[in-house]
């Protein structure tokens, strides 16, 4: 009986700390709707093997080859100085869930090509981690049988960002706020 207890004490510890964990970063995380408040100017974003509405391809989820997709821009301000690629679900159970985040990357740069490698550092700037834990892309698995979307934010920034590469997604999110001056966004779903 004794041994229950400890096991159910441990338990509800570990729930609180979780929950504890999850309202902290809520709470100190920037939405992305104040991000992108007071910010007029948009530009195009598209890609080969997604389109504005339609199913995300297996190959670019947890039940394909979890690889990221091409994506291409165009139509930044010339004051640009950087960009950041942020992928997110808004409709993830537990709120927002990132699932990928590219940050530091030339205002030169027009396209990213497919399977960015899943590492702190890329040819196109830095890499943080998602809600996965992991560095890089972590494709849409979404629970069985829900239709979630996936928004693919393309972010034009008014300066580099001072962060070493593997930032957290929230590191970066707070680093931007205010310096957003242009956006893109593609919108695609994934249902399993």
């Amino acid at each position: 009986m004794k041994r229950v207890r400890l096991i159910v004490l441990i338990s509800l510890v570990i729930l609180v700390l979780l929950v504890t964990y999850v309202l902290m970063n809520s709470m100190t995380t920037p939405r992305l709707e104040d991000i992108l408040a007071n910010v007029k100017t948009q530009f195009k974003v598209s890609s080969q093997v997604l389109k504005e509405g339609e199913q995300i391809p297996k190959k670019y989820t947890v039940e394909g080859y979890d690889v990221s997709p091409p994506l291409n821009w165009s139509g930044i301000p010339s004051e640009a100085k950087s960009l950041v690629i942020i992928m997110y679900d808004p409709d993830a159970p537990s709120g927002i869930f990132y699932h990928w985040i590219l940050y530091n990357i030339s205002a030169r740069v027009n396209s990213i090509d497919e399977n960015v490698p899943k590492a702190p550092t890329t040819p196109y700037g830095f890499q943080g981690l998602n809600d996965y834990g992991n560095v890089g892309y972590g494709g849409p698995y979404p629970p069985e049988g829900l239709k979630h979307r996936y928004i693919f934010l393309v972010l034009a920034l008014d300066k580099n960002l001072e962060l070493k590469p593997g930032a957290h997604y929230s590191e970066v999110l707070k680093a931007v706020k205010g310096h957003v001056i242009a956006y893109a966004k593609l919108t695609c779903f994934y249902e399993r």
